[in-house]
């Protein structure tokens, strides 16, 4: 302990410090990298192309989760790149919009205690996104497990009925219905009940850290963020930009994977990121 006190002193900062530990890390944990995603080496394809096709079928598509913080970047990566032509929001209350970009908006306030009176909030969508969640340190456990496995499984349902085909769900890495951990096991064991519903296309993100700079931060959060933001500089299967996970959900929604159900890892995801050319 001694020791590593000294040498951040001597690196004069902890942001050095953090770099310096991420580096030593980064050699240490290198065997937990995800596999290389060859699957994504496609992203040669034309993107603008892609979009002008998608745009001329007249979809529309559904955001459970958009006041939260990949929500909110999801709608606005949709609005930017216009690739449908209505958006509905589906959430516990209205949100404020200004703007005309808004215009193609719609807005359905539910309680998701009582989801089954709000069935038709979930009807005649093409392509539905779930970035719901909360954490046990808000919630509870048991708020935690009702909120992001009971909710968002039962939105999955009321859309599969509703005739939704695609459904894209923000997931977490290292989910698994197996795990020790509450959080690992609840995201798990949504990610394999939703995949029961048999969607003609079901795609599950479980992206690493989300890397997000919030207007309000504890100094926990603050050196956090510093240490993965300088771990992501040696390592892409430890933490990601939040706008990436954005891009990646609208990017992949463009594509046609040969298997109706995919898991999108940390690595894939950001390689699909980047595909918007933004």
């Amino acid at each position: 302990m001694f020791a590593l006190t000294r040498l951040g002193t001597a690196f004069g900062s902890t942001a050095g410090f953090v770099t310096f530990l991420v580096v030593i890390l980064a050699a240490i944990l290198k065997y937990l990298d995800d596999p290389d995603p060859v699957q994504f080496n496609r992203m040669a394809e034309d993107m603008k192309t892609l979009e002008e096709n998608f745009r001329q079928q007249n979809r529309s598509c559904f955001i459970l989760g958009a006041s939260g913080e990949t929500g909110r970047l999801l709608l606005q990566e949709l609005q930017e790149r216009n690739i449908f032509s209505k958006i509905t929001l589906i959430g516990r209350r209205q949100l404020t919009f200004e703007g005309k970009e808004h215009e193609n908006l719609v807005q359905q306030v539910v309680d998701f205690e009582k989801l089954d009176e709000y069935a038709a909030a979930f009807q005649g969508h093409d392509v539905g996104y779930c970035c719901l969640g909360t954490t046990r340190a808000k919630a509870g456990a048991d708020g935690f497990v009702r909120v992001d496995h009971d909710y968002v499984l039962k939105s999955a349902e009321l859309a599969k009925a509703g005739g939704c085909k695609q459904f894209h769900l923000e997931s977490s890495r290292g989910a698994d219905k197996s795990s020790s951990f509450l959080y690992l096991k609840v995201k798990g064991q949504v990610e394999a009940d939703i995949e029961a519903l048999d969607f003609d296309r079901y795609a599950i993100y479980r992206p690493g850290v989300l890397l997000v700079d919030r207007q309000e931060s504890r100094p926990g959060e603050w050196l956090a963020r510093k240490f993965f933001c300088a771990f992501s500089a040696v390592s892409t299967s430890m933490s990601i930009p939040i706008q990436a996970v954005a891009k990646a959900m609208v990017s992949n929604t463009l594509l046609q994977p040969e298997q109706k159900m995919e898991i999108l890892e940390n690595k894939a995801i950001a390689a699909l990121g980047k595909s918007s050319g933004k």
